[in-house]
């Protein structure tokens, strides 16, 4: 008698997922791993093992894609070792380069556009059934982005990421963002409540709601509603604590949202505003749409309306064209504004972006000498902000426990600052009021004045 042989699970196929450059590339990565892990595949921190690497890439700046070119040349050895390992490469340097990416790394087995994640777990199978190696760049998001298919499984963050938006239509000169994420494209309000309230369900205290520009939420939508509505309503028919959001273009700030700041108690006193320069000249080569002055009077106007505000920005340095009056006037505006935090680079020409061809371009040793200068001025201010808040009480959503350990956790004001203080107990995803007993330039050490049910 001839007993039939039992049968086997498959092997377990694991996931590597590496991530480059922006929040927004984050939140991409998360969906395809729930994308993904919903197809069998299993989570790995481990290179080593993994069937599959997933690299969600970033071009906004030259450092951020050299990176990834960096990155890739490593992983021509271990394709070598491991001919059955897929290699997928995905986002804003995919979108940029296409079959050239499969083209210039031959161990590439797959490249998906900013347009098509949604379509990950079907194109491995693709390739992994005709054998070969595949582009897919989507002129639109075929699959997903209207839904929140892959929000289904396993628990989630304290602090949660939803993209509510993608693209841009401002087109600064510098940037390649309209060339790799296409135009502005809302997604409906009723989906964004719904994975709101989903993340909250599966332990998410607090989102950071995402897109290119956010104030523009909403304007191609059949009903157009406006961002600040779109707060409104996710704190009326949500079950999330707190909300975040980035990025926010100067030039669309309105009064609404301003004041919004006051009037939303789940809205954190925060936010990020880029300004990029001080220096009208340069904000007009840039196409920003905004002056130094009006930049300055929409902050004095948050500060009005919400003193506690903490305001962090980006800037860049070394602009084709900045003489050093304009650097001079960047300068100056930072110290005017006391930025609480602030995301500080050196202008790199982009693909595709008009200023790559602009004249007067700034020599490398001026961008490096501009921009140590400014850091250095920053950090300071940074610092004074931080010693500032010594004595001071917050609230702060716990994150988990802190990278230092030692049984401390770590949290987030509503001002966005790090505080790590000791607990006898793991409160993720707890509010808890803490005292501000020391600062660094980094972070702040704080005091646990009464856990949630006891009195201090």
């Amino acid at each position: 008698m001839i007993t039939p042989l039992a049968k086997t699970a498959p092997a377990p196929r694991y996931l590597y997922v590496r991530t480059f450059g922006c929040q927004m590339n984050e939140y991409d990565s998360q969906r395809a791993l729930q994308l993904l892990c919903a197809e069998g595949y299993r989570p790995t921190s481990d290179i080593a093992a993994a069937d599959v690497i997933f690299l969600n890439t970033c071009s906004v700046r030259d450092k951020a894609e050299q990176k990834v070119y960096s990155f890739l040349g490593r992983l021509r050895r271990m394709k070598a070792r491991r001919p059955w390992l897929k290699i997928v490469v995905a986002g804003c340097v995919a979108q940029q380069l296409g079959d050239g990416l499969l083209k210039r790394f031959e161990h590439v087995d797959l490249v998906v556009g900013t347009r098509g994640i949604g379509s990950v777990a079907s194109l491995l199978e693709e390739v992994e059934r005709s054998k070969r190696r595949v582009a897919h760049l989507p002129a639109e998001e075929l699959q997903g982005f209207t839904t929140d298919e892959g929000r289904t499984v396993g628990t989630c963050d304290v602090v949660a990421q939803v993209t509510i938006m993608q693209g841009c239509n401002n087109f600064c000169t510098y940037c390649i963002v309209p060339h790799v994420r296409g135009r502005e494209r809302s997604r409906a309000p009723d989906d964004i409540l719904r994975e709101t309230d989903f993340l909250a369900s599966r332990g998410a205290r607090e989102v950071l709601l995402l897109g290119q520009n956010v104030n523009s939420y909403g304007r191609g939508l059949p009903d157009p509603v406006s961002f600040p509505d779109l707060l409104r309503r996710i704190g009326n028919e949500t079950s999330i604590r707190r909300v975040r959001f980035t990025t926010s273009h100067p030039k669309d700030l309105t009064e609404d949202l301003i004041e919004c700041f006051a009037s939303l108690p789940f809205l954190c006193k925060h936010l990020h505003l880029p300004f990029q320069s001080g220096s009208d000249g340069i904000l007009k080569l840039m196409h920003r749409g905004y002056s130094a002055r009006q930049y300055l009077e929409k902050i004095a106007r948050l500060r009005e309306v919400c003193p506690e505000i903490a305001l962090s920005a980006d800037v860049i340095v070394g602009f084709p064209g900045e003489s050093e009056e304009d650097y001079l006037q960047t300068l100056r505006l930072i110290e005017e504004v006391r930025f609480d935090s602030l995301f500080s680079f050196r202008y790199s020409d982009r693909p595709l972006t008009r200023a790559t061809g602009f004249p007067d371009k700034v020599a490398m040793d001026v961008k490096v000498r501009r921009l140590a200068r400014l850091q250095s001025i920053q950090a300071d201010i940074t610092l004074q902000k931080n010693l500032a808040e010594t004595g001071a009480v917050r609230e702060v959503l716990v994150e988990g426990p802190s990278k230092a350990s030692n049984g401390q956790m770590t949290g987030r004001t509503q001002q966005n600052r790090i505080i790590n203080f000791q607990c006898p107990v793991d409160l993720a995803g707890e509010i808890v009021p803490v005292r501000i007993v020391a600062a660094y330039s980094h972070s702040l050490k704080g005091e646990l004045l009464s856990q949630p049910g006891r009195k201090s």
